[in-house]
């Protein structure tokens, strides 16, 4: 039978060959590193058969789908390692993530904490040292209930369960272990020797809070020992840049038992805020948005009429209020529209752009909730864009151009992706359709690359992702861009056309920081703490060398910076002078001037910059004119 490859290339191979029989065919090398394969677009384990005119990818861990096979098999060798080590544990998940893989384990009595993870190592490197092969086979579904049911395997009788009569049940069988998967995993163990097992944490079975918490064991793995050594590098850079250590020593922010998920934010944490929203507020008034303000409670009926209250009631806080049911808003769409709805509107407005800074809240699991990254009330910078059809595409466009110039702003590179309709939604197909076409045709014609989410479009319509990527690699979703042909229809919105009749408008919902606080603390362990000046809490600390012989000048000098609008800290403790530059250093402030005699004398300062050693001398009044223009311009 004929197989084409990736490079349109055709490889003939015998009837029942699997796509490991093709890595073989085409080069031992790469049998040896494949992991997966791709067949006619999609993921597929290595044991694969193939048929005639299949279209076919070898897959390794440079691909993501290679590297899912690779980390999921890894988890299934932690699985071995454990129930060697602990027979009466009982097994729940064990998926590859990003980065990873875990496993969810049922440990009994049992507590195990992060101390237990080197001994399973041990045991994982002892099994992969045997080379064990990894085989499938499939079983009925009454019959693989009943083999879990005799290993007392309660959760996987109960995922067993879940599927319909007649399913086949797909096994993977290392040695003594079994396990139910439905892969992908790699033909050999023996090729799993990097990995580490990095932490433990409580996880509730299928993620319910009325369920049993489980045990979860993170790790990761790699192909090699050293790119195994540089992730762990960058993890530990990454607990360096915590955002919450660094909060807390900053002085930025604070999380409180009074109130979970709600953030508190300290003065210096407010000049960092207030800093973001001015830069927003200019930036939004240069491209033609009008900024607005809208209820935080409004009443059931409105929740109603946008669909909220059917499909997002679960993360929505209510109250009654005259005896009437009232919700804490979790978006600002519906404001938007009821401001739109205010007064009639012409063809000429359009597009209207409305933007705002809203209050919300949604209700996240306590488990879920991780500092700045995911809380339950933060400020969402949003806006509303009011439009005919036929502008789409060049309103894309600006939005586009928008968000590229704030990311470039603070270094960051990203990523883009269009989410499909998901299955809970509202609208027609052909809706769908044309929505969806409109935000490719935008990305497209500005010849910007794009991946498609299948189904992760919000209930109201398709939508474009930015992914940022920060100092470490990692990546946060933040931008957004939602077309919605739904919410103007539900609410009757409608402008006068040309042609003097009535037309329903298009709604663009669209974010750039998406949450400002969750990119705060993007930013936060992006810079490491060190932001650049015109963002820093503190931008100038002035140190006089001796307090009594320089402070009152040192104090005359940070007036003047305040005055002009510097946020300064002056330093005129009796600590020796080392400590207190080391202090500032500490604090990240970005720069620190050094005040003594010579400066006095001849009007100057001493200035060296956050993180650097050696020091310049600039006289005072070029000091404050590059100061307050860098800040100015937010260089």
């Amino acid at each position: 039978m004929k197989i084409v490859l990736k490079d349109q290339s055709e490889i003939n191979l015998e009837e029942g060959a699997r796509a490991i029989d093709l890595a073989k065919a085409i080069s031992a090398g790469l049998a040896r590193n494949a992991l997966a394969a791709e067949i006619n677009g999609e993921g597929r384990d290595l044991r694969t058969v193939l048929h005639e005119g299949d279209r076919v990818a070898i897959l390794t861990f440079d691909d993501e789908y290679g590297r899912l096979a690779f980390r999921h098999s890894t988890s299934h060798l932690m699985a071995q390692a454990v129930a060697h080590l602990y027979p009466d544990a009982q097994f729940a998940i064990g998926p590859a993530i990003k980065d990873g893989f875990y496993y969810d384990i049922d440990f009994g009595e049992t507590v195990i904490t992060d101390e237990a993870l080197p001994q399973i190592e041990e045991e994982m490197k002892r099994l992969v040292k045997e080379k064990i092969d990894v085989e499938q086979f499939t079983l009925p579904r009454d019959e693989a209930i009943e083999f879990f049911t005799e290993k007392n395997q309660p959760y996987k009788v109960e995922l067993i369960e879940d599927l319909p009569e007649g399913e086949v049940i797909s096994f993977y069988r290392q040695g003594d272990f079994v396990d139910l998967c439905a892969g992908p995993h790699v033909m050999n163990m023996g090729i799993l020797k990097a990995f580490k097992l990095t932490s433990v944490a409580g996880a509730y079975w299928r993620g319910d809070e009325h369920n049993k918490m489980l045990t979860r064991i993170y790790g990761t793995s790699f192909p090699k020992q050293s790119m195994l050594d540089e992730h762990l590098a960058r993890i530990e850079e990454a607990k360096k840049r915590d955002h919450r250590k660094i909060g807390r020593d900053m002085e930025l922010f604070t999380l409180l038992d009074e109130g979970p998920g709600f953030p508190f934010f300290l003065p210096n944490g407010m000049r960092l805020k207030n800093a973001l929203l001015q830069y927003w507020r200019e930036i939004h008034r240069e491209a033609g948005y009008d900024e607005i303000s809208t209820p935080t409670i409004l009443n059931r009926s409105l929740w109603e009429t946008s669909g909220h209250w059917d499909h997002y009631r679960e993360n929505m806080y209510t109250t009654r209020i005259d005896d009437e049911d009232y919700a804490i808003k979790p978006m600002n769409c519906p404001g938007a529209m009821l401001v739109y709805n205010a007064k009639p509107h012409s063809y000429r407005e359009l597009p209207l752009r409305l933007a705002e800074l809203g209050n919300v809240h949604r209700h996240e699991l306590s488990g879920a909730l991780q500092g700045l990254f995911r809380v339950r009330n933060f400020t969402q910078d949003d806006a509303h864009i009011f439009l005919a059809p036929d502008m789409i595409e060049d309103e894309i466009r600006r939005i586009v151009r928008l968000i590229d110039a704030v990311y470039t702003k603070f270094g960051f590179k990203y990523e883009m992706e269009i989410s499909t309709r998901p299955e809970d939604s509202m609208g027609t197909d052909e809706e769908w359709e044309n929505a969806t076409n409109a935000l490719m045709n935008a990305l497209k014609s500005m010849d910007m690359p794009f991946e498609i989410n299948e189904g992760d479009g919000a209930f109201y319509g398709p939508k474009i992702d930015f992914k940022i990527e920060d100092a470490l690699g990692r990546q946060h979703q933040c931008a957004t861009i939602q077309l919605d042909f739904q919410l103007p229809q539900r609410f009757g919105a409608e402008y006068t056309g040309q042609d003097g009749e009535k037309h329903q408008p298009v709604l663009i919902h669209r974010v750039i920081y998406g949450s400002i606080e969750r990119f705060i603390g993007i930013l936060i362990e992006h810079f490491a703490g060190n932001f650049p000046l015109w963002l820093a809490p503190v931008q100038v600390a002035v140190i006089p060398v001796n307090v009594d012989a320089h402070g009152a000048y040192a104090e005359e000098l940070a007036d003047e910076l305040r005055e002009k609008g510097v946020y300064v800290e002056l330093d005129n403790r009796s600590e020796t002078l080392g400590k207190r530059v080391r202090d500032a250093q500490v604090k990240k402030i970005p720069l620190q001037l050094v005040i003594g005699d010579q400066e006095m004398e001849h009007h100057t300062v001493n200035v060296r910059l956050h993180g650097e050693k050696e020091s310049h001398n600039m006289a005072w009044e070029d000091f404050v004119t590059e100061i307050t223009e860098k800040i100015k311009t937010r260089a």
